[in-house]
């Protein structure tokens, strides 16, 4: 770089710090952009409509049926029925994880809607995960919910990968499960432990309704 250059390029940035020297920034040009809508006339197609119709032969993104449901949870605008991911015992665990990590403050641990965090919202209670509406979905609207948010919950789009948001709906299927199972239903040793635990106390939550 010659030394004319360098002058050039110095008297340039002080000039910027001189308040007036330079004209301001408009960024308000970043916002009011000349721009159509989507319903929007316009001159610039043969049928004046601003939205166009995607070109023939267009394949929408997420249409093989396998990809949808993994990434969607539904395909052709109909929740799946079936998680798209062999359930194994890896995958129940990464559910799990990611169950107790962001579901269960709210949600409780056992899917019952019972918790701290729960017994302080005012506004409205997080719904059990494992009765009815919930027990009826269809686990792609629970993928959805899971990825998109739904009320009150926000998405868990961010923290969860598709694999492991599905990994959480298997976890929340097996709590239904569990929950539901009758005890003639279990296996011996299941079937005593399960007594044992139903004789014991819950010490560690007490329900608000039962509080004096």
């Amino acid at each position: 770089m010659s030394a004319r250059a360098a002058v050039v390029i110095v008297a340039l940035f002080a000039a910027a710090g001189c308040e007036g020297v330079l004209p301001e920034f408009d960024w308000q040009q970043m916002i009011d952009q000349p721009k159509l809508q989507p319903y929007e006339a316009s001159s610039l197609f043969a049928d004046g409509r601003a939205m166009q119709p995607p070109p023939a032969g267009t394949v929408p993104y997420g249409a093989d049926g396998a990809r949808a449901a993994l990434a969607h949870g539904f395909v052709d605008g109909k929740y799946v029925e079936r998680a798209p991911l062999p359930l194994t015992r890896e995958l129940f665990a990464v559910g799990r994880f990611g169950y107790d990590t962001y579901c269960a403050a709210c949600h409780g641990l056992d899917g019952s809607g019972r918790s701290a965090v729960a017994d302080n919202m005012e506004l409205r209670k997080p719904p059990p995960l494992v009765a009815e509406p919930v027990t009826r979905f269809p686990v792609g609207r629970i993928f959805e919910v899971a990825g998109n948010g739904y009320g009150l919950m926000p998405s868990y789009a961010a923290e969860l990968s598709p694999r492991e948001r599905w990994a959480v709906v298997a976890y929340v299927r097996a709590l239904q499960v569990a929950h539901g199972v009758p005890l003639d239903a279990l296996p011996p040793p299941m079937r005593s432990e399960a007594e044992h635990e139903l004789a014991t106390p819950n010490k560690g939550y007490v329900d608000p309704e039962s509080k004096p």
